[in-house]
């Protein structure tokens, strides 16, 4: 059993060194659990690809199909079920075997309950009983009635009599007694040829078995040399979950720091924004500055030159008016319309009373000398730089993880190698070459046993051939032989020859015909029980359950299976669980239910992730109090801004002139009227000196009034613009420097919440990858490494040789050869009743004319066409005479 423990050993290498860990270390393992008050969920974990264990390619296909013969063997079954219909007693058998624990005393057997248990059994084994009983009449009675018979005939009685009675219907009882025995016949060598079939199909299976052995045996070659390679490629993937370990370690300037970052950026990056904004909106306030700066000059400017040339040409106008042709009574009308208008050639808005900007200008101009944007994307570039800063301050924690995963890695394998793996797995090896040799040298006392088994069969067989051929021979030779026009006395040598031989074959049926009931009795007891209460409860695995039954296999064991492999019988393991297991192809730690004695879970919890690495990783601390988001400069600078006076400029005067027009009427609109009304004046030197002043008018639109309006528009949006970023300016800054002031104190004074969140969540991400790689060796042992499928092949294979292979054999044996037994019955009557047809007769009936013969008193005639049959009264038929064609004559004839 050394070997068998070592077995089992190899798969639990994680059990010894959690038992030494447990001692070495104290306190339980440090389990991470995710903060309740946490935000948001930790990312999720990366998948680790750790490959397949290296799988075992097993030979052995455990599944049996008969062929044609399976026919034989369903046909044995369903008589077996007709004979056993009854479900098989598996508390029946519980009850017999706890009851004889001690063994069997006929004593034990008067008490009820054991009389109980009796009844059942034999109401259980009705049917076997009530055909066994059949078949001992048969065995004793066929020959007690055979030499009764034979004692019979000798006495010239049952047909022993050489004479034969004429009858009508002779050759149709001929035919039918001929039809009936040949029907026999061929129903006797259907019998011969399916015990024959099932007796070359026991050697032809049991040769077979070899192929099985060496298969199973190659299988579990296979199991032992390929779980080291599984045991090793399962330690050596630790590496992969450690390197995933470390080059998150190595990273964890971007992973960590990028969390922590990515968190704070909710509050920091919104004040920085807003901050650089205002930057650009002091820029934009200068550029508004000097555009009303120079539209106001240009407007002052503007608005003194189009005064003048209004002025101007309004009086040469009102002169041209004055013209002696505007007296004409047809053209005074006109004239005097075009003076009324005059007074609309003036200017509307006065730019010259409106304050200047300078002042405000000139402050932000020396604001702008500090660079806001440049000490904004300071504070963007400080708070960037959190991942590095991470970096910095974790390197000495990051270095002595890094020396832990290494020490892990070297426990791991140093625990792997202190279990003499290759050593124990050669001697197993060995063990089963050993075996294999060993069964090996059995083979030629096996087929010598076969041979013996196989001769033995068919001299049993020949029994019945013997009988067959008596039958067959006697029928042809009755049959060929036979002739109609001969009398009985008359009957030909070869018809003689074939009753003869029917009559062998009626004495070879009574000398043989008990032996083989005998046989068949036997095998029919023996090998059908078999079928009933071993192949039929192991093929649906109800054989497992008795086997399992607590205190069944051993009083004072609950479980034998554990305790005859661990000593602890109080494992729930059972041989029907390891069985499914196994059929499963599951690993043999899942199989044996190795974890409740040999956690390797447990272990690797405490060995992969134990108490002081995580101490380790749970000891990170991050600073970011040196993070800087806003200096001072740029505080003051937005100050500044908002006392830079652009709060005091008088938006209203601004764009009350601005919503003026330049002139009082459109020039243009003017210039048109004074066209169409010069147009209305007789031709001439005043309509043409009109159309001159009008000329004049839309040049002065064009070259002032045009530039001037242009002016107009830059300094509306330019005032419009200051009017919005002065509005409410002091309380902007003021917002903005309290929102980075409380960006700073978040990272300053709370930021360590949030690190130690993100660290978590970190820690957590690392500790998942050993959550990976445990779980991963878990379920490669359960299903992966040391595939235990060789050991339900083993009870399958034994389950096909035992059942399929022979006892379905046998059982198809004495099938054929009961069924050929009491076939011999119907044979010995059909060959006896026509033996009489084919055997020369000593006497016979007479046949005469009824003519000749005249008709007495004394005489029974039958009347057959013209032919009657005479019985004589002076003719004794059991009086012997030689034999002749005719009685000899009497007197009275």
């Amino acid at each position: 059993m050394l070997w068998t423990r070592w077995l089992v050993l190899l798969l639990c290498w994680g059990s010894t060194s959690s038992e030494q860990h447990a001692q070495q270390r104290d306190g339980s393992p440090v389990a991470v659990r995710p903060d309740s008050h946490r935000q948001r969920s930790p990312p999720p974990v990366e998948p680790l690809d750790f490959g397949f264990v290296p799988a075992a390619v097993y030979d052995t296909h455990a599944y049996y199909e008969p062929g044609p013969v399976g026919i034989l063997f369903h046909m044995v079954h369903a008589f077996l079920y007709v004979v056993q219909p009854n479900s098989f007693p598996k508390d029946l058998i519980v009850k017999v075997i706890q009851q004889n624990m001690g063994g069997i005393k006929l004593e034990e057997w008067r008490k009820p309950d054991n009389v109980v248990l009796l009844l059942q059994w034999i109401y259980y084994e009705a049917g076997f009983l009530i055909c066994g009983t059949v078949g001992v009449l048969f065995v004793v009675l066929t020959p007690i009635i055979g030499m009764c018979f034979c004692v019979c005939r000798c006495c010239e009685n049952c047909g022993g009599e050489m004479h034969q009675r004429q009858r009508k219907n002779a050759d149709c009882q001929r035919g039918f007694f001929t039809a009936s025995l040949i029907a026999t016949t061929i129903f006797i060598i259907a019998g011969v040829l399916i015990s024959y079939a099932a007796n070359h199909n026991v050697s032809t299976k049991i040769r077979n078995t070899r192929r099985f052995i060496n298969t199973n045996m190659r299988d579990m070659k296979t199991f032992a040399n390929n779980t080291p390679a599984q045991v090793e490629y399962m330690t050596a993937q630790y590496t992969t979950a450690k390197h995933k370990v470390l080059s998150d370690l190595d990273n964890i300037g971007p992973l960590l720091g990028g969390r922590i970052h990515s968190q704070l950026e909710k509050e920091v990056v919104p004040s920085l924004d807003t901050a650089l904004r205002m930057a650009g909106a002091m820029r934009e306030t200068k550029e508004a500055l000097e555009n009303v700066s120079s539209s106001l000059e240009v407007l002052q400017e503007g608005t003194a030159k189009l005064r003048a040339s209004l002025s101007g040409e309004r009086a040469s106008l009102s002169n041209t008016l004055s013209d002696p042709a505007c007296t004409n009574g047809a053209v005074s009308h006109t004239c005097n319309t075009i003076r009324s208008t005059l007074s609309q050639l003036g200017i509307n808005a006065d730019y010259s009373k409106l304050p200047d900007v300078n002042h405000a200008l000139a402050n932000v101009n020396v604001i702008l000398k500090t660079d806001l944007s440049n000490i904004v994307q300071k504070g963007y570039s400080s708070f960037n730089d959190t991942p590095k800063l991470v970096k910095e301050q974790t390197r000495n924690i990051v270095t002595g993880v890094k020396n832990m995963l290494d020490k892990i890695s070297s426990e791991i394998n140093n625990f792997a190698k202190m279990f003499p793996v290759e050593a124990s797995l050669a001697n197993f090896t060995i063990f089963l070459n050993d075996a294999q040799k060993k069964i090996e040298s059995y083979y030629p006392q096996i087929d010598q046993m076969d041979f013996y088994r196989w001769i033995g069969c068919i001299a049993v067989l020949c029994m019945v051939i013997l009988v067959v051929a008596f039958n067959i021979l006697g029928l042809l030779c009755g049959t060929c032989g036979y002739d109609k026009q001969a009398t009985p006395t008359t009957r030909g040598c070869l018809s003689n020859t074939g009753g003869n031989l029917l009559m062998a074959g009626v004495g070879f049926s009574f000398i043989f015909s008990w032996v083989l009931m005998g046989i068949v009795c036997t095998l029919f007891v023996v090998s059908g029980n078999m079928e009933k209460l071993i192949c039929e409860p192991l093929a649906n695995r109800q054989l497992f359950q008795i086997i399992d039954t607590p205190y069944l296999v051993h009083p004072a064991k609950k479980n034998f299976l554990p305790g005859m492999l661990f000593q602890n019988p109080n494992i729930d393991l059972t041989l029907g669980s390891m069985y499914r297991a196994c059929y499963d192809n599951n690993g043999l730690y899942h199989a044996l239910q190795l974890e409740t004695m040999f956690n390797v879970n447990s272990f690797l919890n405490r060995t992969v992730y134990n108490k002081d690495l995580a101490n380790v990783l749970e000891s990170v601390q991050v600073d970011l109090r040196d993070i800087t988001l806003l200096e001072q400069a740029g505080r003051d600078n937005l100050l500044n801004f908002a006392n830079s006076g652009i709060g005091q400029i008088d938006y209203n005067a601004y764009l009350a002139e601005v919503n003026k027009g330049v002139t009082q009427v459109d020039l243009l609109s003017f210039s048109t009227n004074l066209e169409a009304q010069a147009d209305q004046l007789p031709r001439g030197a005043l309509e043409n000196a009109l159309k001159g002043h009008a000329s004049s008018i839309r040049q002065i639109h064009r070259e002032q009034v045009v530039p001037m309006e242009q002016a107009m528009s830059v300094m509306s949006q330019s005032i419009k613009q200051l009017q919005r970023t002065s509005n409410d300016l002091p309380v902007k800054v003021t917002n903005i420097l309290s929102a980075i002031d409380a960006a700073e104190y978040l990272i300053t004074h709370n930021a360590s919440h949030v690190v130690k969140q993100e660290t978590r969540a970190y820690t957590e991400s690392l500790v998942g990858y050993f959550k990976q790689y445990t779980a991963w060796v878990k379920n490669s042992l359960t299903v992966e490494v040391a595939q235990c499928k060789p050991i339900s092949n083993i009870v399958d294979s034994m389950e096909i040789v035992g059942c399929s292979f022979i006892v379905d054999s046998v059982n198809t044996f004495w099938f054929g050869l009961g069924g050929c037994s009491i076939l011999l019955i119907p044979s010995i009557i059909f060959s006896v009743k026509l033996a009489k047809y084919y055997r020369r007769m000593d006497t016979e009936d007479v046949f005469e004319d009824m003519g000749n013969t005249g008709n007495h008193g004394e005489q029974v005639c039958e009347i057959h066409g013209d032919l009657a049959v005479l019985s004589s009264p002076y003719y004794d038929t059991l009086t012997r005479f030689p034999r002749a064609s005719a009685p000899p004559s009497y007197s009275n004839w």
